[in-house]
């Protein structure tokens, strides 16, 4: 079972991040022990939204095309509107979030993050929930669809929005003491 002060997690995002649903996973998790580092395409600070307007920058460790997959335990997609749907074109990033997932890694992804997921291919046959307005998606992606603060498929968990923060937090770190996790991609 993993310790989490021996793990190292990663936050992949851009400008347009819903502030709360990165900076929480950010501080509670570097509170539990773990080493968290964020990723942006560029390399560089990202701007967040705080609710309806811009909101604080956080500084990246590195840029997404740099990250060494096998250097993480699980990887944690804030959402918002703006962020994930940037992101979900940038290839680098999308590649990066399926080799997560080829390589057993636990993923986390809020709010309207797993527009990143189905964009990576791997939601088919999994418990998955998200921002009710993409629901429809995840669902004709191929996901089975809930509306409770936290689903969890095989370490890929999902949540709906910053309310559920405290539980999607909760079962990053249990996940994460539990280790990796065999799947298959959907």
């Amino acid at each position: 079972m993993p310790k989490l002060t021996e793990s190292k997690i990663l936050i992949m995002a851009t400008h347009g991040f819903e502030q709360s649903e990165l900076f929480t996973p950010l501080e509670k998790l570097k509170e539990a022990g773990a080493t968290v580092h964020v990723a942006t395409p560029d390399g560089e600070a990202i701007k967040g939204w705080n609710q309806a307007d811009w909101g604080e920058s956080v500084n990246a460790d590195l840029k997404i095309e740099d990250v060494n997959v096998d250097d993480y335990i699980a990887l944690v997609l804030p959402g918002g509107q703006i962020n994930p749907d940037l992101l979900r074109v940038d290839e680098t990033a999308v590649s990066k979030i399926r080799e997560f997932v080829t390589n057993d890694k636990i993923i986390a992804a809020i709010c309207h993050a797993p527009w990143l997921l189905i964009e990576a291919g791997v939601v088919e046959g999994r418990e998955m929930t998200s921002y009710p307005s993409i629901r429809t998606d995840l669902k004709n992606a191929g996901a089975h669809v809930v509306d409770k603060e936290v689903a969890i498929s095989n370490g890929i968990i999902t949540s709906r929005n910053p309310n559920d923060l405290d539980a999607f937090v909760a079962k990053i770190i249990e996940e994460v003491r539990e280790g990796e996790h065999q799947r298959k991609v959907a």
